[in-house]
């Protein structure tokens, strides 16, 4: 088998120094061999950006934008390539892949060409116009979860504010980086402006963050490595922008329609296999319905089909790797241990699953909200329960996490569903299930981060005001 390069630089491929094998989620077999960066390549892929800046920078918007529409075309030209990549490494089920593995990263290119005009845009402030400029070099470190849609929620403002840009994809699911730059070679992109480097977090990721001729470091990741992150790039004093974890809540008003909400709230924890940062794993509901709510809640969850992710019938896949099994494992024993009361799912795997990374999709209810698994985010298919006496107790327990990226609201009322929602201290709320918005702002509050990604606002991050004084 052969292995694939890790370096790509000034618009060529490089091998790495050592390899890391990539395998299929759902039986574990090998799905390719790929050679990893090490700390050089990373400072040669930051030195091949920053000498690619000024003649980047200097292009016309429209230039840009006409390749990022060809970049659009290539990609969606390529979906179904890199919707089977994402089933295989990751495990999401076709559909969920085709949707959201392979559209989602076309909808955000759409979304910033749509919002690209405001790029030249000039305010008049006073004696003063203010105009924002390429903030440079620009460093995106992304999780394995949707290796491509994390990539081009920076990548797409990069390019078009006229920044360049060093990627390092995620080591458990590389291979769709190589699909990318083959489509930006297409796409026109200059040598020099996009640079990737395959390697672990530690010595690449870490590279770009502390590299002085870096300007911007956006991450998506755990809060641990996060922290981290922000750590090594504050000594060069750049800027860091941060999308973490989660653990979002999703409440239940009194009005909420259960026919509608109970099959919503299992798609809201199920998302990806629960592989999602921003998945509904705390359900929130009036303690006078919750007998109902568990008796839907554990037959809408048995009716799902736990399998391999490209089998038609299958609508919850296998996690990622072996490693990331036994931790959602952990955090259900943890539950069964003494946190609450499983009413569906456990840790009793059906032998036809036991080849794969399965996990059976696991709810529990009696869970104190100080409980580990409701404080904790566990990355994989676990919904906790919490029954409350009130709304105000329903919007406490809510912002009683340490996390806050994204929640959810269901009732009869839309205005009284929003009000709930403008209590909550996270950064997205869905109201009755409503999908989500790829121009719309993403990010969170607390130790979900900082920064905002997508559409005007994922833009202008990758700006910095510039005052011109007039006299």
């Amino acid at each position: 088998m052969d292995i694939r390069p890790s370096t790509y630089v000034r618009g060529a491929w490089q091998m790495g120094e050592e390899t890391v094998t990539v395998t299929e989620s759902a039986d574990g077999s090998v799905l390719g061999e790929v050679s990893l960066g090490t700390a050089e390549h990373a400072a040669a892929a930051v030195k091949a950006a920053y000498e690619a800046f000024p003649a980047w920078s200097a292009t016309r918007l429209d230039e840009r934008k006409e390749i990022l529409q060809r970049l659009t075309a290539g990609l969606e030209a390529r979906s179904q390539r890199i919707a089977e990549t994402a089933a295989a490494e990751v495990g999401s089920i076709m559909p969920f892949s085709v949707r959201v593995q392979a559209g989602l990263p076309v909808r955000v290119l759409r979304g910033t060409i749509d919002a690209m005009d405001e790029i030249e845009q000039e305010e008049h402030i006073g004696t003063s116009r203010v105009r924002g400029l390429p903030i440079g070099v620009t460093a995106a470190i992304t999780p394995w979860n949707y290796p491509l849609y994390q990539i081009m929620g920076k990548l797409a403002p990069a390019l078009a504010t006229g920044c360049t840009i060093v990627v390092k994809p995620p080591q458990q699911a590389p291979l769709t980086a190589y699909d990318l730059v083959e489509e930006l070679e297409k796409a026109g992109v200059p040598a020099g402006v996009v640079n990737v480097v395959q390697g672990r977090g530690p010595v690449v990721g870490e590279a770009f963050a502390g590299h002085p001729l870096v300007s911007m470091v956006s991450f998506t990741g755990s809060t641990g490595a996060g922290s981290r992150i922000a750590e090594v790039a504050a000594r060069s004093v750049k800027k860091v922008a941060l999308e973490l974890g989660g653990k979002s809540a999703n409440i239940f008003a009194e009005d909420a329609d259960l026919d509608r909400a109970i099959p919503g709230a299992v798609k809201g924890f199920l998302m990806n296999n629960g592989q999602t940062c921003a998945a509904l794993t705390r359900l929130i509901v009036p303690r006078s319905m919750l007998v109902e709510v568990e008796e839907r809640l554990a037959a809408e969850v048995e009716a799902q089909v736990v399998g391999d992710p490209r089998d038609e019938a299958t609508t919850v896949g296998p996690m990622v790797s072996a490693s990331q099994r036994r931790s959602v494992e952990s955090y259900i024993r943890k539950g069964i241990d003494g946190e609450g009361r499983v009413i569906v799912g456990g840790l009793d795997l059906p032998e036809e699953l036991q080849a794969g990374h399965y996990v059976l999709p696991t709810v529990f209810t009696d869970v104190d909200p100080k409980a580990t698994i409701a404080q904790e985010e566990i990355f994989g298919p676990v919904l906790v329960v919490h029954a409350v006496a009130d709304e105000d107790e329903a919007v406490r327990v809510a912002n009683d996490s340490p996390y806050g990226l994204s929640g959810g609201v269901w009732s009869a009322d839309t205005d009284h569903a929003v009000a709930i929602a403008r209590r909550i201290r996270t950064g997205q709320v869905a109201i009755n299930g409503a999908s989500f918005n790829a121009a719309a702002p993403f990010g969170g509050f607390k130790q979900s981060g900082y920064g905002r990604e997508l559409g005007r606002h994922g833009i202008a991050e990758y700006l910095g005001p510039q005052s011109i004084q007039f006299p």
